[in-house]
């Protein structure tokens, strides 16, 4: 029986297209050198509650509970992330990353990220920037509303044709490139360069016991074309056998910041604009319609989930991504879901395109795999590969 979220929505509705004749012509990733490690992060965050709760005993208030190593290790999986600024999210005196803004006139801090995965998406697949016509930045956040951030890349690369943005929070990367497959599929463009730069460090609440410890900052840039033969740099190709998105609303995982936040007659606390989530809730209904819109995609094309070589999913949680893993398939296939968050924690809508990029060579030519993420929404997009190079 599905959980009460998708009461209104089955996990067999949605949009599952065949996307023949578009494929993963090039991959690329960017990590930020700077790295903290649990134990980092727990003592920035335990001198903060030092802090607060001598002035909450002061006022009489219950004291908030300390983080530990073990905590977050048991709760996620993760050991490390890696952030654009370490110093301001380990100040106990402002936990918020030091990232000045720029100048108009200047390349914008996501935009540049965004750059340094395309330039290797596109070295990767053997292509220069006036070979794309789309551009599409889909990411669970996006540094302002306009111009689009798409755009911004687009002119910084040399790009012709159009660009824009897209949110669908963490499963962005794999919607965006669903568009990009269609797209390809029926000629309205050659070659589109899906990149998804998240930048979560600025938009989590590292004072929060529950969240502070989940998110790092990455990008990742695919291209999705024709494929033209032994074309690709890398030797690397997979055709896109099909895509399948899904939505339904919830308000389990959120973030209420917003341009009518400004507008309202009394402003309330500021927690809610950054990302909250109800976690456990969050797990249970994913692994439950997750597994059931996966297994239905991939068995309405002819295979099992046994079939595919390698599963890349979303690097939310360790314990939701094996929860996932066994309910697909057992405990056998755990070996086929490629872990990074225990290195680069959950960095949202590129987590499951690093995995991707970091084992694809793993999958024999003509091998299957599936790319899915899932998220705020609810949302679930995954796409069905096969290798062709």
């Amino acid at each position: 029986m599905l959980l009460s979220p998708f009461a209104s929505t089955s996990p067999q509705s949605g949009m599952c297209h065949d996307v023949s004749g578009a494929a993963i012509l090039g991959s690329g990733v960017a990590i930020p050198p700077e790295r903290i490690d649990n134990e980092e992060l727990v003592a920035s965050y335990n001198a903060h509650v030092a802090a607060e709760n001598a002035l909450r005993a002061a006022r009489r208030q219950p004291p908030l509970e300390y983080s530990s190593v073990a905590f977050i290790a048991e709760a996620s999986g993760i050991h490390a992330r890696h952030v654009l600024n370490r110093s301001g999210v380990l100040d106990p005196a402002r936990m918020v990353p030091l990232l000045p803004e720029r100048s108009n006139g200047c390349l914008s801090i996501q935009a540049e990220f965004a750059v340094l995965s395309a330039r290797q998406a596109l070295a990767d697949a053997g292509l220069d920037a006036g070979d794309i016509d789309l551009v599409i930045c889909a990411c669970a956040h996006h540094q302002r509303p306009y111009p689009a951030i798409a755009i911004e890349v687009q002119k910084a690369l040399g790009c012709g044709g159009a660009a824009f943005d897209m949110n669908v929070a963490c499963s962005s990367a794999t919607f965006a490139t669903h568009v990009a497959a269609q797209m390809v599929q029926t000629a309205a463009a050659r070659n589109v360069l899906v990149c998804s730069p998240e930048i979560m460090s600025g938009h989590l609440n590292y004072r929060d016991r529950k969240t502070h410890f989940i998110f790092g900052d990455a990008s990742a840039a695919l291209v999705i074309g024709r494929r033209a033969g032994e074309t690709n740099a890398a030797g690397v190709v997979f055709d896109i056998v099909a895509s399948d998105v899904w939505t339904d609303f919830s308000s389990n995982i959120r973030s209420n910041f917003g341009f009518l936040n400004r507008t309202a007659p009394v402003c309330g606390p500021t927690d809610d604009k950054l990302v909250t989530q109800v976690g456990q809730k969050v797990f249970r209904d994913i692994v439950n319609v997750a597994s059931q819109r996966i297994a239905g995609f991939v068995d309405g094309h002819g295979l099992r989930v046994q079939d595919l070589a390698r599963l890349w999913l979303h690097q939310a949680n360790l314990k939701l991504i094996q929860a996932l893993v066994r309910r697909l398939g057992g405990p056998e296939l755990l070996d086929r879901a490629p872990i990074v968050l225990d290195e680069i924690g959950n960095v949202a809508s590129p987590g499951s395109i690093i995995a991707f990029h970091r084992t694809r060579t793993d999958v024999p030519r003509g091998g299957f795999g599936l790319i899915s993420a899932f998220g705020a929404g609810y949302s679930i997009g995954s796409l069905l590969i096969k290798r062709a190079q």
